[in-house]
Parts: structure tokens; C-alpha cells; sequence
């Protein structure tokens, strides 16, 4: 039956309860009324009501919701009755452009699902669901807002497409995104392609916020094609690191034409921030696609494309100051090393000042050390990957990673040890209290370390010397002053997480004896800390610290006394007698060695 109008009032009423209210009895009793207008029979013609009289949009939120159940359930409506919703609905939205964002996305969302469900339905004899792109021209021919509406159409039927409905056979999903895979989202791809080219060429305007959403719709229109799962294997999308896009063969011109990639970068350098921070995760999926899809000269040359990109970006860093973008273009380097080999990257013409752009770009973001953590991640991962290609690497061409791998360990070395007086006097989050990012990226930084270990271990010993120097300082002078102490504990604790970290990035197949005394020095410098400290017990200890120590004597444990040691380490030499110039610190070395092998 129709609603009267005071009934349509209430009913607007109890939208507000719902989707506004704060009383839980109130939607409580809102959810109850809603659920029975669900499943009246009279549900469409409600609905068709709410979105033609309704006066608000949650009014409107609630007849999309209502739609998108009625398609969506096990048993379908009849074919010409979801034609006639998906019609609807296509008018409606093309007559009414300045509905809420909300509103309009529940609609669009509600056109996805309906085509989706139907894309193998056949009606007289034709495959009637299956005209959506045509549908979709016509907004192309109407104002700046029907044109996102199209958009948006594409956007939400590409993510329609691939999301796995588990209350469904998963058979019937695969089938139904790979043939909309094979039959239509190449076109929807140039397509997308060619608009934002078109939309380069005008003049965008900062004010023009219009142009700023399409640009926007179609960002994420292309986002979401390359993120298509293309082959069926529901890639987890924590794995980030892992990722490789299997981009179809039919695909191959589209990433052969250098105007693609060139597309995006110039995108980046156009559009504000946020819409910049799309065009660069175009360009991580870009720089995921798969190897097999070119042969070594055309990967070659799609390489090339990619480096020549990041040196812009680079000699232009302005853009980055921004943390999303920054976080996206950090994804985007580590997606060059996970996607092409250490021996493919140093043949590319601009390799030898990409490389020294991106070591000057992570030692300054190792140095803001408050700024955007999350993305050091990307970078370490980098340093790590190209420093643990090293030894695979057949070309003649210099990789120049024994120049910057220990300049971005000594930036992470100091700047961690820069930070600690500024979070203590400050009150500031410690780092070290997240466990899990420290562990993380120190074991990252441990195969970063190895490279021209020499320089590592000098500097490590001399900041070690130089702080546990500061520390017995301040211990036996007369006026104690706590707040420098705990300064001087803090970076104590950094140092023997770094020296626990470098001890197990120790490989058996690629260290020295020389690199075995290294590792000696440093060993010997924290069980002599390990002295000093339980000297002032139990007056005082510092729980940092102690764990520090923890997690060095279980890397040594692991490194050097384990059981499946192959031979006698010259590390034990140098950890019997003290061999510091600071004796003060030296107290009963061979006691604790032997505590070791007992632990």
C-alpha cells in the first residue's frame, strides 16, 4: 500500500533515529520499523516513494538500502522487474546529479549489484545486463556531474565485479568476473585513460572542484582496474610487498605506449595532493605489473620510464610533503625493487643519480623520524632487497650500494639516538615502546648493516664508547641529574638494539673472521654495559635497557652458541680479555661469556 504523507514524515523521522540518533532505544525501535518495510511486499513502491517525496537524503539512504537487499537476495526478482529497477534508477540519477554523496553512492552501488547478478541473464535472446557502458556514454554526453555519475557507475561495477561474495559458490563469482575481465575491462580502462587526458589538456584550476572530483572518480576508476584480481587468487592484501598485478596478455599496448606512464607522472605533478596521492598508486600497481607481459627489451625500456618518473619526482620533492603522497611514492619504490632484479636497475641510463636521490631522500626521512613512520617501512625494504641482491648481481655496471647502504644505516643509527632526548623532554611517544615497528625494521636494517660492515662497526663502536662514557659520567658525578641519565639509558638501549641486530644478520656464507672480530668488539662492549648496570642494582635499573640486553644475548645466542655452529668464531677472542681504551667500563668479561653458554 502507499504511504500517506504523514506516514512518509514518520518514516523520515525514524530514518533520523536511525542513522542519526544517539538514543540506543530509539534505533532499536527504528531498525524494527525499517526491517518490516524491507520485507513488505509493497518494499518498491515504498521506496520509489521515499526517493520522489522524501525530503531528506537519509530518506533516500534508506530506499537505496532497501533496493540493494531486494537484488541481492538468494532468490532473484524476476528479470524485466530488475530491469526495471536498474532503468529507474539510471533516470533517476541522471535527473537528480546534486543528490548526496552518500546517496548517490548507495544508488550507483545498487545499479553494480543488479548487473553484476545478471551479467549471464538472457532476454530474448540477448544478454540485456551486459549494455552498462553504453548506459554509462550517455552521462558522458551531459554536464561535469553526470559525467562522475557515469564514473562512478564504472568504478563501483569494477569493484562489484571483484568482490567475493562468500553467501554465494565462489565458481559462479569467477566465472562471472572473468568474463566481465575478458568482455569489458580493457574498454573500461582506455577509456578511463583517455579522459584524464582529455582532462589534462584543460587548464585545471586549484578552485575548480568540480574537475577536481572527476579527476578524482577517475583516478579511482583506473585504481580499480589495476587492482582487479585478474587470475582468480584472492591475493591478501596485507602481503603488500608480495603483490604482482597479472595484467592479461590482450593488455600488452596499453603498457607498451610510453604515453601511459608518462600519463601519470604528469598527473601527479598537475593535481593537488590528495588527487596526486591517487596518480602515484596507479603508478605502484603500474610498477607491479608482471615481467612475463614484456620481453627483456621492452621491460628494459618500461623501466627506463619508471626510473625517468621517480628522478621528477625526485628533483621535485615539493609534492612529498604531503603524508599521504609521501606514503604512496615510499610503496612505489619498494615495488621497483620487489618487481625487477638489482642487475636490471643499474643498466638504466639515470640509475647512478636515481640512486643517489633516493639515498638522500631515505636519510632525510630517517631523519624526521616523527614524520609518516608507517612509510619507512617501504624504504627499508628497498635498502634491504637491493643490499641482499648483491652477491647475484653479473653485470659490470657499479650498483653503488657499498656508497649510500652505509649512509642510510648511519641515518638510522643516529637518528634514533638524536630522538631519545626530545621524547623524554618533550613527552612524546617512544618509539621503542612500539616493539613490533622496532623489531621490524631492525631486522631490515640488519641486512642493510652488512654492507661494508667495517664502516658500520667503527661507527657503532665509537657512539657506543662515546655514550657509555657519557653514562659512567654522570653516574659517579656528585649532583646526579636523572633526567640526563635517562637520555644517556635511552640511547644505551637504541645502541644494544643495534648491536643485537647486527650480530643476527650475520650469514655463514658471507662473513669473515674479520667480520667475526667486528662482531667481538661489539659483543664485548655491551656484556661490559651488562656489568656496569647491574652494578647500581638494586637502586636503580632502567626496564628499556634491560630488555635491550635481552634481545642482544638471545641474537648471540642464536649467531655464535648455538648448536649448529660449523666452526670456532674469533668472536669469543675478543670477549675474553678487555680490549677497550675505556677500562673503566671492563669488569669480569670471561663471567659473563660463560653465562651464555649457559642461558
Amino acid at each position: 500500500m502507499a504511504l500517506r504523507g504523514q506516514s512518509l514524515a514518520e518514516l523520515e523521522v525514524l530514518c533520523n533515529h536511525l542513522y542519526e540518533g544517539t538514543d540506543l532505544a530509539q534505533r532499536m525501535q527504528a531498525e524494527k520499523v525499517l526491517l518490516e518495510l524491507i520485507n513488505s511486499p509493497e518494499c518498491l513502491s515504498q521506496c520509489q516513494l521515499l526517493l520522489e517525496q522524501g525530503t531528506t537524503s537519509y530518506a533516500q539512504l534508506l530506499a537505496a538500502t532497501c533496493l540493494s537487499k531486494l537484488v541481492s537476495r538468494a532468490s532473484p526478482l524476476p528479470v524485466e522487474q530488475r530491469i526495471d529497477i536498474r532503468n529507474y534508477i539510471l533516470n533517476y540519477v541522471a535527473s537528480q546529479p546534486k543528490l548526496a554523496p552518500f546517496v548517490m553512492q548507495a544508488l550507483v552501488q545498487v545499479i553494480a549489484k543488479i548487473t553484476k547478478l545478471g551479467w549471464f541473464e538472457v532476454l530474448k535472446d540477448q544478454l540485456i545486463f551486459r549494455d552498462i557502458t553504453a548506459d554509462v556514454k550517455k552521462f558522458l554526453q551531459g554536464t561535469v556531474d553526470h559525467y562522475i555519475i557515469g564514473v562512478m557507475i564504472l568504478s563501483e561495477l569494477t569493484q562489484e565485479m571483484n568482490l567475493v561474495d562468500y553467501s554465494r559458490p565462489s565458481a559462479k563469482h569467477r566465472k562471472i568476473a572473468t568474463s566481465f575481465r575478458d568482455t569489458s575491462l580493457k574498454d573500461i580502462l582506455m577509456l578511463a585513460c583517455s579522459l584524464l587526458k582529455e582532462l589534462l589538456a584543460k587548464p585545471l584550476t586549484i578552485q575548480d572542484q568540480q574537475q577536481e572530483s572527476l579527476a578524482m572518480h577517475l583516478l579511482k576508476l583506473v585504481l580499480n582496474c589495476l587492482n582487479f584480481d585478474f587470475i582468480g587468487n584472492s591475493a591478501d592484501e596485507s602481503a603488500d610487498d608480495l603483490c604482482t598485478v597479472q595484467i592479461p596478455t590482450n593488455w600488452r599496448t596499453i603498457f607498451l605506449e610510453p604515453g601511459t606512464l608518462d600519463l601519470f607522472f604528469d598527473l601527479y605533478h598537475s593535481l593537488p595532493p590528495m588527487l596526486s596521492q591517487l596518480a602515484l598508486s596507479c603508478l605502484v600497481q603500474f610498477a607491479s605489473t608482471r615481467r612475463s607481459l614484456f620481453s627483456n627489451p621492452e621491460r628494459a625500456k618500461y623501466l627506463g620510464n619508471l626510473i625517468k618518473g621517480v628522478k621528477q619526482i625526485l628533483e621535485n620533492p615539493q609534492g612529498l610533503s604531503d603524508p599521504g603522497t609521501y606514503h604512496e611514492f615510499c610503496r612505489f619504490l619498494a615495488r621497483l625493487k620487489t618487481n625487477y632484479q638489482l642487475g636490471e636497475l643499474v643498466m638504466v641510463k639515470d640509475y647512478p643519480e636515481v640512486i643517489r636521490l633516493i639515498a638522500n631522500f631515505t636519510i632525510t626521512s630517517l631523519q624526521h623520524w616523527e614524520f609518516a613512520p608507517n612509510s619507512v617501512h617501504y624504504l627499508l625494504t628497498l635498502w634491504q632487497r637491493m643490499v641482499a641482491s648483491v652477491p647475484f648481481v653479473k653485470t659490470a655496471e657499479p650498483h653503488l650500494l657499498d656508497t649510500y647502504a652505509p649512509e642510510i644505516t648511519k641515518a638510522y643509527i643516529t637518528s634514533r639516538l638524536d630522538c631519545v632526548p626530545v621524547v623524554i623532554r618533550d613527552g612524546l611517544e617512544d618509539p621503542l615502546d612500539d616493539t613490533a615497528t622496532v623489531f621490524q625494521q631492525l631486522e631490515q636494517l640488519c641486512t642493510v648493516s652488512r654492507c661494508e660492515y667495517e664502516k658500520t662497526c667503527t661507527l657503532l663502536v665509537q657512539l657506543f664508547d662515546q655514550n657509555a662514557q657519557n653514562y659512567q659520567k654522570l653516574l659517579h658525578s656528585s649532583s646526579r641529574n636523572p633526567l640526563e641519565i635517562t637520555v644517556q639509558e635511552g640511547r644505551l638501549a637504541w645502541l644494544v638494539y643495534f648491536v643485537g641486530t647486527f650480530l643476527g644478520g650475520r650469514l655463514t656464507y658471507t662473513s669473515t673472521d674479520e667480520h667475526d672480530a667486528m662482531d667481538g668488539e661489539l659483543s664485548c662492549r655491551v656484556f661490559q654495559l651488562i656489568s656496569l648496570m647491574d652494578a647500581q642494582l638494586p637502586q636503580s635499573s632502567n626496564e628499556k635497557v634491560e630488555l635491550a640486553i635481552l634481545w642482544f644475548l638471545d641474537q648471540f645466542r642464536k649467531t655464535y652458541v648455538g648448536d649448529q655452529l660449523q666452526h670456532t668464531s674469533k668472536v669469543n677472542i675478543y670477549c675474553k680479555p678487555c680490549t677497550l681504551k675505556q677500562k673503566s667500563l671492563c669488569s669480569n668479561g670471561p663471567a659473563t661469556i660463560s653465562c651464555i653458554y649457559k642461558l
